[in-house]
């Protein structure tokens, strides 16, 4: 599915009717129809229903005028409440205000008003219309438009949003005050990020794409972010050849490991053979070396210089240049810890290391205070996956700033560092140095429990060790991770799982969606 932002989708209306000759008339008139049909195919006959339409004074609330018209004409009982005057009405919502018989209208544009007049109503409705705001909201709501929001909110009836829920922030996903919760949303053309992202998601319900006539010439070029689902995924999972050995699925190199992390080292190698590698050697300090042998049954570790409790010494670099011939990729960070030395070591290897490279946890932490060494690097594809408290260290910024902006940030970083991007969380994000984004549509809460982020570092490194080209490896890598915990969910619940649980259910997760694929579907490719 493709996602667009909201500027972008406003300039596609525009150029539709200026470049190309669509009515904005007709555009608002698609949009109400398209509404109309959910509506119907939703409540069923129209004898006795009733619909509540909550209009603003924009083109939001000219497609609510066009429901209300379509709806009454089918036979529904439909009253209009309008939270503005008659006059503030403009333009095409104007238009289709004026073909309404009176009588279905009332204008409520004071707060303190609404209650009165449509609580009743709101009560009886079999649908409620939220057309007050739509996709353009850079503010908080206030006023007589979060009453109205609070009071659908209350009644408690099937709600339908048009474009999307009033009071959600189109591009983040932000909650703006208030917002209404919808049942089902309608929005044209494409999805917006703000029906996808966090908390929005939640406020959208079902999301429904119309088609209101946009012509195909502007929305085949239009700039766009990718949502990942198992559809967009599964093409991008390779056949496996019936002769195929171990030597063909990559040799992957793991450093990690720190005196009481040695859990993460194993979660992050153990996923990498979960993941499809054919060989992988984790490398951890001398002293954790005997607690990783049993640990990690299939992988092989190495040794490396310790600095004497268990952490990697400065010096460790000669040894790990020994290791690197032969290996297709390499993670750096899962559980190493914030020695100096270990840190000296990491930027090191970041300078230096030609292959190509994951880093997470306190390789990323490395980085902070230093991301102009991404400059310097000297991989062929440099893969980071910072959650939001890593991004914000790696950018000077605050954790509400990183959660506020994640799409561009994590766009930006990618562009200016040339570095592939996965911002972990609900919904990550991933981006690549040309600017094409992409959002993960897998995974649940109850991913949140430690180990998570080594388990998606294996997966990752093992995709790269494998051949998959970075972009290839970023998103199959961050939708199996969450694909894999769906399934544990589905059988376990969200609550209780963790990281072995996900790695375990690796290669069925993998199974499943392979046994999906659809050689008809047509994909088309985002551009940035």
């Amino acid at each position: 599915m493709r996602i667009v932002a909201v500027q972008t989708m406003q300039e596609l209306d525009q150029r539709a009717i200026a470049e190309f000759g669509v009515p904005g008339l007709t555009l608002m008139e698609n949009a109400g129809r398209a509404c109309v049909e959910e509506i119907v195919a939703e409540s069923g006959p129209a004898r006795g229903k009733r619909a509540v339409i909550i209009a603003g004074k924009g083109n939001n609330g000219g497609d609510g005028y066009v429901i209300a018209r379509l709806l009454s004409q089918q036979g529904w009982a439909v009253k209009v409440c309008v939270l503005a005057e008659a006059v503030q009405i403009g333009g095409d919502a104007a238009v289709n205000l004026g073909r309404l018989p009176p009588d279905l209208v009332v204008f409520c544009p004071q707060a303190g008003q609404i209650a009165a007049v449509l609580s009743d109503d709101l009560a009886r409705a079999d649908v409620i219309v939220d057309a007050m705001l739509g996709t353009g909201l850079n503010s908080d709501i206030a006023g007589v438009y979060r009453e109205a929001a609070l009071l659908v909110n209350a009644a408690g009836r099937p709600v339908l949003a048009v474009d999307i829920p009033s009071g959600i922030h189109g591009d983040t996903g932000r909650v703006m005050g208030e917002a209404v919760r919808a049942s089902v949303t309608v929005t044209f053309a494409f999805a917006k990020p703000g029906h996808i992202l966090y908390p929005g998601a939640e406020q959208t319900g079902r999301l429904v794409i119309a088609d209101i006539g946009i012509p195909p010439q502007l929305m085949e070029r239009a700039a766009c972010h990718d949502f990942l689902d198992a559809d967009e995924i599964r093409p991008l999972l390779r056949r496996r050849d019936r002769q195929a050995h171990k030597g063909h699925f990559g040799h992957c190199l793991i450093i990690a490991g720190s005196s009481g992390k040695s859990g993460a080292a194993a979660l992050a190698a153990n996923s990498a053979v979960r993941a499809g590698s054919g060989l992988v050697t984790l490398a951890v300090p001398r002293g954790l070396n005997p607690i990783l042998e049993v640990k990690t049954t299939e992988a092989m570790t190495a040794a490396l210089p310790d600095s004497g409790n268990g952490r990697l010494a400065e010096n460790a670099f000669a040894a790990v240049e020994r290791l690197l011939p032969g290996k297709d990729a390499l993670a750096i960070g899962p559980g190493l810890g914030l020695a100096a030395g270990t840190a000296a070591l990491v930027r090191t290897l970041l300078e230096t290391v030609e292959l190509p490279l994951v880093v997470d946890a306190d390789g990323l932490n490395a980085l902070a205070g230093d991301v102009g060494l991404l400059r310097r690097k000297r991989s062929v594809a440099m893969v980071l996956t910072p959650h939001p408290g890593e991004m914000a260290r790696l950018l000077g910024v605050s954790v509400p700033e990183v959660e506020a902006e994640r799409i561009p940030l994590a766009r930006d970083f990618a562009r200016n560092h040339g570095v592939y991007l996965v911002l972990k969380g609900a919904r990550t994000i991933i981006a690549e140095p040309s600017g094409l984004t992409a959002i993960n549509g897998s995974g649940n809460p109850g991913m949140a429990s430690g180990g998570m982020g080594d388990v998606l570092t294996g997966i990752i490194c093992s995709l790269l060790g494998q051949g998959y080209p970075p972009w290839d490896a970023c998103r199959l890598g961050v939708f199996i991770h969450g694909y894999a915990a769906d399934l544990v969910a589905g059988d376990k619940g969200e609550i209780g799982i963790n990281a072995t649980d996900v790695q375990e259910m690796l290669p069925y997760a993998y199974r499943k969606l392979a046994a999906g694929f659809n050689h008809t579907r047509r994909h088309t490719t985002c551009r940035p």
